[in-house]
């Protein structure tokens, strides 16, 4: 399997700017410049763009897990916050929460963990990789 995205950039690092593609077509000339990367203008950034990546690999693969531990997960939600210092991406801080029928804490956690360390993103990465995972009644509210 191969997927792909295309970035296109015109001008100089600061002031120019460009657009990403992706293969589904699911971004679309998405803006981004360095207004969007290190300042809050609208727009996306490539360490967005890998939050979301590593956001929805890890829930599909919480997913798969939990499912061969025998548990089906009603809801999973995951917020991925990437770190830049110094130039470097760094770090990929995983939240999770989840509501998943009859599971208790620790099975969740040894599930989340698991997940963490082998969704293909987590993989992929170089960087430090840390989860915080949550069983979360609230979480319910939010969705119904």
């Amino acid at each position: 399997m191969k997927r792909s995205a295309t970035a296109v950039w015109k001008g100089s690092g600061k002031e120019g700017s460009g657009h990403i593609s992706a293969q589904s077509l699911a971004l679309y000339h998405a803006a981004y410049a360095w207004n969007t990367r290190f300042e809050n203008e609208k727009g996306t950034n490539p360490e967005e763009l890998l939050a979301a990546a590593h956001a929805g690999c890890f829930s599909m693969k919480l997913s798969f897990v939990l499912g061969e531990a025998g548990f089906t997960p009603a809801i999973i939600e995951t917020k991925s916050e990437v770190s830049m210092e110094n130039s470097v991406i760094n770090h990929s801080h995983l939240i999770v929460r989840a509501i998943v029928p009859g599971i208790s804490k620790e099975k969740f956690e040894e599930c989340s963990n698991y997940a963490m360390e082998n969704c293909p993103v987590s993989k992929a990465l170089n960087m430090k990789v840390t989860l915080e995972a949550r069983l979360n009644e609230e979480l319910e509210r939010s969705y119904n």
